[in-house]
């Protein structure tokens, strides 16, 4: 049985404990769909994105406008029939994120709450990362809204983007991810959304499609490993990679035209019972070229 690493917080030990022995090992030529990115023992947040960047020898573009999460919505693989369906102001999101303001307003499960205080002091606040709210908002609050691209420093080539989120009021950040296309086993092409924890991260892939009205479907809906889905992943202290997948818990993201502007709906639920609902007012700024 393989063993976390040692120097380490203990909570942060613990968990991967439980990882490895609930988990299973995973191959790192084999499984390259799964890998991504893993955090530092010493905070998350933006010192991830230096040490990103000094890992893999890359250039951090920081450049405020013009930078979308997709370079081209074509990444996402969707059928001619789905794309001419796709709401244009959908696609211009995607492919332009960083024009746009975001408002977010969450509403809890009160059943579930208590598990949100519960990872807010444990983890959240000391490694700077999944900062969710723990009460209900009703009123929006504004968030920053940044993309980072890290480029190859010989060819510029984007070989990473990264969405960093915090709220506007406190500076805590909510969400530090790495965003990109994956082709799961199956062939088919998802998002997957990698948010660094200490010796590993948290893994969610979402497979696209577009509903009836226009609007962009993201579900983590799979059953198994090599489906969509929530995963942990983290390497131990001989360097064996390791992956739980958490089945039971299910992420799923609306993204639609309201009156010109975009609304984003994310709904997590856990054992098919609703946990968290966000909700996303996504406004495009004036000060951007088209």
């Amino acid at each position: 049985m393989g063993i976390a690493k040692k120097n380490q917080n203990i909570q942060d030990w613990i968990t991967q404990q439980w990882v490895i022995l609930f988990g299973e090992k995973i191959d790192n030529s084999k499984d390259k769909w799964l890998l991504g990115p893993f955090g530092g023992t010493n905070g998350i947040g933006e010192k991830f994105i230096k040490q990103l960047a000094k890992d893999e020898k890359l250039i951090i573009d920081q450049e405020g406008i013009n930078k979308g999460l997709l370079d081209s919505i074509e990444d996402l693989d969707l059928s001619d029939h789905e794309l001419n369906k796709l709401c244009p102001k959908v696609v211009d999101f995607y492919q332009n994120t960083a024009n746009y303001n975001l408002l977010l307003k969450a509403k809890w499960n009160p059943i579930f709450m208590i598990f949100g205080i519960i990872v807010k002091k444990i983890f959240s606040n000391r490694i700077e990362q999944l900062n969710v709210p723990i009460h209900n908002l009703g009123d929006p609050s504004g968030l920053t809204n940044e993309i980072i691209k890290l480029r190859d420093s010989k060819t510029n080539e984007v070989k990473r983007t990264i969405w960093l989120r915090a709220f506007k009021s406190t500076g805590k950040v909510v969400y530090s991810g790495v965003y990109e296309p994956c082709n799961l086993p199956n062939g088919k092409t998802c998002i997957k959304a990698i948010f660094p924890l200490p010796n590993g991260n948290a893994t969610v892939i979402l497979i696209p499609r577009v509903g009836n009205n226009g609007e962009l479907i993201l579900d983590s809906s799979g059953k198994k490993i090599g489906d969509s889905g929530f995963y942990f992943l983290l390497k131990d202290s001989k360097s064996q990679l390791w992956t739980k997948f958490i089945k039971s818990f299910k992420d799923k993201l609306v993204v639609s035209n309201k009156n010109d502007n975009i609304i984003a709906i994310q709904t997590l639920t856990l054992w098919n019972l609703k946990v968290l609902k966000f909700e996303y007012e996504i406004i495009k700024t004036t000060h951007n070229s088209e």
